[in-house]
């Protein structure tokens, strides 16, 4: 998951980045610039999940809301250095969706951009149910028919996208940028239809029906389904 952070403090940057590292998080440190010129790629399909953190400044309510007002949804969360009830309810009122006291956690930061995430695709719970396949949205491995799948790194990015989106198509390269993004070391353009292939036949393997539980929409994308929801939409 990436991280768009912005840090006035130079000297903090390095153990921001590395608390970040240890939880799995990119943090992609930017200016105030970015709050004028950079929001414009968070509102497209597949960025939905980066999340912004932004440090103790005196920008950071204006950040806040010309954010909002550009329509981003983006799970925002703001770190103090001192614990403010006032100002922490001003900037939950003005579009925050978190306010936490620094020192943080790398983890504790993880869960509580997850909940964020999950809240804004419409999962209330840690886990959505497809059939005979549960999707965590905690980190964890997807159980399907009884048995823990045990997924790469990027396997499970691809996956979690896809849970997220359960029952819905999304595109390709919506997946592709939701997992690649900007970053330098993009690799080639059919990454996606690799990790989808190993994705199936882990599921299908698995699954005590021999579902593959990711169905190609042909000309749009792929969806994450059940065996049932498919037989219904045939018949």
């Amino acid at each position: 998951m990436r991280m768009y952070v912005f840090e006035q403090r130079q000297d903090r940057h390095s153990g921001l980045s590395k608390e970040l590292r240890t939880a799995g998080l990119e943090a992609i440190f930017v200016t105030d610039e970015f709050f004028v010129t950079g929001i414009g790629q968070l509102l497209q399909q597949g960025h939905e999940t980066s999340a912004i953190l932004i440090g103790e400044s005196e920008d950071m309510r204006r950040q806040i809301q010309v954010t909002r007002a550009a329509g981003c949804v983006n799970p925002i969360i703001v770190i103090r250095d001192f614990r403010n009830a006032q100002d922490t309810s001003e900037l939950l009122n003005i579009g925050a969706d978190d306010v936490i006291v620094s020192p943080i956690k790398g983890t504790e930061l993880l869960s509580r951009t997850n909940s964020i995430i999950r809240r804004l695709y419409g999962h209330a719970g840690e886990s959505v149910i497809v059939g005979e396949l549960t999707a965590y949205f905690d980190g964890r491995d997807p159980v399907v028919s009884g048995s823990q799948i045990k997924l790469s790194k990027r396997e499970y990015s691809v996956f979690q996208h896809l849970a997220l989106n359960s029952n819905r198509v999304i595109s390709k390269d919506a997946i592709y940028d939701a997992i690649y993004g900007t970053s330098i070391d993009q690799p080639f353009d059919k990454v996606i239809d690799v990790y989808i292939c190993k994705l199936r036949k882990k599921f299908a393997t698995a699954s005590e029906s021999g579902w593959q539980y990711i169905e190609t929409v042909h000309g749009r994308g792929y969806k994450l389904s059940s065996p049932q929801s498919h037989s219904q939409i045939a018949s």
